[in-house]
């Protein structure tokens, strides 16, 4: 009886709220971390979405039809995710220069439609934290990726 509790509580333990595919995955966190930022204000536009695809084309060296391939298994992780951290988590050993290149793709794809939804940003603000981007650093990709 005990031993049945104890494999019970291990099982429930066990569960995944991330898709067993997104874990060690480290270019679908990237691609999810994108497409949070996209759906952040809940209106996923064409603009932001060409944004998503010519951000991962560039960052991971992949092609177009690749990049949609993992926009599609990214769509559904975002949705099977209940936090950034699903995904900041596996990011955390990236260089440092690659992490703020992550938040300067996000800027970009927040930035795509003309405008930055203060959803978007806080979707942002949340990643560079959970990644340790300085806040010098976080504002300067904001910068960066508005032109300024």
């Amino acid at each position: 009886m005990f031993n049945s509790l104890t494999n019970l509580f291990k099982q429930m333990l066990d569960i995944e709220e991330v898709p067993n595919s997104a874990k060690g995955d480290i270019n679908l966190a990237i691609a999810c971390l994108l497409y949070e930022v996209a759906n952040a204000d809940h209106q996923l536009d064409d603009t932001e979405l060409e944004a998503n695809r010519k951000l991962l084309s560039r960052l991971l060296g992949i092609e177009k039809i690749v990049a949609d391939e993992l926009m599609n298994k990214a769509a559904e992780c975002a949705k099977a995710s209940v936090s950034l951290y699903d995904f900041t988590s596996q990011l955390r050993s990236l260089s440092e220069h690659t992490r703020y290149e992550l938040i300067k793709a996000m800027w970009e794809v927040a930035n795509a439609d003309g405008h930055i939804d203060p959803l978007e940003d806080m979707v942002i603000r949340k990643t560079a934290d959970l990644l340790y981007v300085d806040h010098s650093e976080f504002i300067r990709a904001k910068l960066n990726a508005k032109g300024q």
